[in-house]
């Protein structure tokens, strides 16, 4: 596939990282020629310098026979002229466009064939408020996702010593859980992948990932490791896009203190925010921690833009006592060093942005892709047509099915329904079939596997 990508960010270069390893075509787009060059000296891409909106430098960068845009540059106002173009002049089939302005997200019609010919937005800035939501009400998981319009998540937990289950093979939990179906689809060993059989033992720090109905997560949760007692204090560092729209989401259902430098920010804050104490201080002041008791709180969530700052007010919350600690982290290297640390969890925001984009690159009829382990492994939901003859997944049970090493079907949604995957279970038409691949090279194979021939439209 052609991809254009418009904008050499955190969110575009890492795009572009993941996209380019797939054997796509790719060129990027930015005004800064440092950050191209820096980029090409590591990836096998090619780069063009100049201003994403000008009809010229779309044309230069190949925008007549591209098969995708992604404008994803920091201005909305770019990314919507370059989408209109792309859709009037050129005719690129796929148009993708970074928006954050609100009152942008709140006209659907803006985005629509009329106007700026956007087939899909996306609000990086949206999509982690969404995700560090998940984290804060189920504060024992590492990672927490949603598939079919949230009928089914796929969880990710680190097994600790004391948990039902650790130190048991998998097949117990099916017998201290009759009444709850779930599905190991891989664990993590020491940052090796092992794909999970019955008699696979837990051990003490296994990164466990599994699926079943959002409604059973709580329950599989407690069998990894003793549950935390529910989260009711909230300490955000960082009034910034994110650290708006977090407390925004939870100030009604928990205790939220909202810590930011700047007073004047701390002003219009405070006009903004129902529920929350607003406090002007800096995040990694001591001092301010002992006095608003940061060391008592169930999780606290350093959201500023400077990754040096969350990393420090993290480790002093950690230090004070805090239960839960979360950290906003830009560069891609430090999120791998800390995660796992004394900082719980290391937010990379465009690795969690990335599965949105995902999904329109993946080959067949994918509903959903969430990237995982820092973009080591994904998630898909793909919708199975076809029939016996014209498939090679629909009429089949999932033992017959030849599927890739290091892919597992984890799940399929079925009628609004969640049916758990078993050796036994038969893939029917239509179905949300959720597979997870602990192995990136296998997502082709995963892809032509649910393609339907020809014939059969």
């Amino acid at each position: 596939m052609k991809i254009l990508i418009l904008g050499a960010g955190q969110v575009g270069s890492t795009v572009a990282e993941s996209l380019v390893g797939e054997a796509n075509d790719i060129t990027i787009v930015d005004s800064d020629g440092e950050k191209l060059r820096l980029l090409q000296d590591r990836l096998d891409l090619r780069t063009v310098v100049g201003n994403a909106a000008h009809p010229s430098t779309l044309e230069q960068a190949g925008i007549k026979d591209a098969d995708m845009l992604l404008a994803v540059t920091q201005s909305d106002e770019v990314n919507l002229v370059a989408c209109k173009l792309a859709a009037s002049l050129y005719n690129t089939p796929t148009r993708i466009a970074r928006i954050r302005a609100a009152d942008y997200l709140n006209r659907e019609d803006i985005f629509n064939s009329d106007n700026f010919c956007v087939d899909f937005s996306i609000c990086p800035e949206q999509i982690l408020t969404e995700y560090i939501v998940k984290l804060i009400e189920f504060p024992e998981a590492l990672q927490v996702q949603k598939f079919s319009q949230g009928k089914a998540s796929l969880a990710a937990v680190r097994a600790y010593r004391g948990g039902p289950l650790v130190g048991q093979p998998l097949s117990f939990l099916r017998t201290d859980m009759p009444h709850v179906e779930a599905r190991v689809a891989a664990i993590f060993r020491q940052d090796r992948p092992l794909i999970p059989e019955g008699d696979t033992v837990i051990e003490d720090g296994d990164e466990v990932f599994f699926i079943a109905a959002t409604e059973n997560i709580r329950s599989v949760l407690k069998e990894m490791r003793r549950m935390d007692k529910p989260v009711k204090r909230v300490a955000i560092v960082g009034g910034g896009n994110i650290g708006l729209r977090l407390a925004k989401a939870i100030e009604n259902d928990y205790q939220v203190k909202l810590i930011e430098f700047n007073k004047k920010a701390c002003e219009r804050l405070a006009s903004q925010l129902a529920h929350t104490l607003v406090l002007n201080g800096d995040g990694t002041d001591e001092k301010l921690m002992q006095q608003e008791h940061i060391g008592e709180v169930d999780v606290f969530c350093a959201l500023t833009n400077d990754d040096e700052n969350n990393i420090m007010s993290a480790l002093l919350a950690k230090q004070a006592g805090a239960r839960k600690v979360i950290a906003l982290i830009n560069r891609g290297a430090y999120v791998d060093l800390l995660q796992g640390g004394k900082i719980d969890i290391a937010l990379s925001p465009a690795q969690i942005t990335i599965g949105s984009l995902l999904a329109y690159v993946r080959q067949g009829d994918v509903a959903a892709v969430h990237s995982l382990r820092r973009g080591a492994a994904e998630a898909l939901e793909v919708i199975a047509h076809g029939d016996r003859e014209s498939s090679q997944v629909v009429g089949r049970r999932i033992e017959d099915i030849d599927l890739p090493k290091g892919a597992t079907i984890g799940a399929v949604v079925r009628n609004h329904e969640v049916v758990i995957a078993h050796h036994d279970t038969a893939i029917e038409a239509e179905d949300h079939v959720i597979v997870f691949v602990v192995d990136k090279k296998m997502l082709k194979k995963v892809e032509k596997l649910f393609q339907v021939k020809l014939g059969f439209f």
